[in-house]
């Protein structure tokens, strides 16, 4: 049984990834095995880097990355409200076609596997992670489910209990940034099902904003496989994973109200913000101090020592990034009361 991590990454998001497999090699308590997907062909960066290490690899299954990238083709191709959503914003017909290669995990090596976007960092030891795994199909840890349930599923309630069997389907919704899962948790025949549904017309619950989470968590509520969420079943061990949320810095690392969290999430970041400031740029990226530990543990004489003022397009960056902090503050605040409640 061998137990590892994926992450998904090209050179575009280099400085992340190396933060992400420097927080693994520092907090997961072992050595575990990680294996990078290929977004893309640009890799000259993270080759280089996979080759520094003895415990990383490249996933190099072709036959796999093609599965998966047909299977989001057909899905996306058949739901012409997706189609015509894109092409009125000017966005390609496959709108990030190549986030769902996350999938390509089901083919790997690793029995169990947990899933990290490039855009995470480790914060403590996984075990009880790969542990859960024993019991459930599907296991997650975060507070998407307090989010809106129209950025994984807007289509009118109607049409969406006609879908579901669920009955509580948004206590059911997970982030697709992080995720545990074991091989082949999909059957040949259960993909077919799912593809010939989402053909007929299934496709039309899924939101348009992040297609690969909105995919995931149709297939994984329609297909039957158990499921799991720390944040919502054990709230003794959930914490936060934003970067909005407010926590505390012990020695470079997290903790959610003395809870050490699991990982950090810097989504809707992008990743030319860590690029400048790993060029020495003023950027405004929260928890910046863990990120810069963690980007250059091994190479601590490459830390910019002093930084500028960053460019009038990163400054629009900035700005943007604030603006979303705000839409967010209402979903921390929720989730704040959410424990409070549940501690009185």
């Amino acid at each position: 049984m061998i137990n590892g991590i994926y992450t998904l990454a090209n050179d575009v998001v280099y400085d992340q990834l190396v933060a992400l497999l420097n927080s693994i090699e520092v907090n997961a308590g072992r050595e575990i095995p990680v294996c990078v997907i290929p977004y893309d062909e640009r890799l000259d960066k993270v080759r280089a880097e996979i080759a520094c290490r003895k415990n990383v690899t490249l996933f190099e299954n072709s036959n796999s990355i093609a599965y998966w990238d047909d299977f989001a083709t057909q899905v996306w191709k058949n739901y012409p409200r997706a189609q015509t959503n894109w092409r009125k914003r000017g966005l390609s017909e496959l709108y990030r076609l190549p986030m769902h290669r996350k999938l390509c995990g089901l083919d790997g090596s690793f029995d169990k596997f947990i899933y990290f976007d490039a855009d995470t960092l480790l914060m403590s030891p996984i075990d009880y992670i790969y542990e859960k795994l024993d019991s459930f199909d599907w296991v997650v840890h975060d507070f998407q489910y307090k989010s809106d349930l129209k950025y994984i599923f807007d289509a009118p309630l109607e049409f969406l209990h006609q879908t579901f069997a669920e009955e509580n389907l948004q206590n059911k919704v997970f982030c697709a940034g992080w995720f545990a899962t074991k091989k082949h948790v999909f059957s040949q025949e259960i993909l077919a099902n799912l593809l010939e549904k989402l053909k007929a017309g299934e496709a039309e619950v899924m939101a348009l904003g992040g297609p690969d989470q909105s995919l995931f968590n149709y297939m994984v509520l329609q297909s039957g496989i158990s499921y799991y969420n720390f944040a919502y079943h054990d709230l003794e061990k959930a914490t936060g994973s934003h970067w909005s949320s407010k926590f505390d810095v012990v020695n470079n690392v997290l903790y959610d109200q003395e809870r050490r969290l699991t990982y950090l999430h810097y989504m809707s970041i992008g990743a030319s913000a860590f690029t400048q400031l790993c060029l020495g740029e003023d950027m405004n990226i929260p928890y910046r101090d863990v990120f810069l530990h963690y980007r250059y543990f091994k190479s601590p004489e490459q830390r910019p020592k002093s930084f500028r003022h960053p460019s009038l397009l990163m400054n629009l960056q900035k700005n943007s990034t604030n603006f979303f902090n705000k839409k967010v503050g209402n979903i921390k605040l929720k989730y704040r009361n959410f424990k409070d409640k549940l501690a009185q």
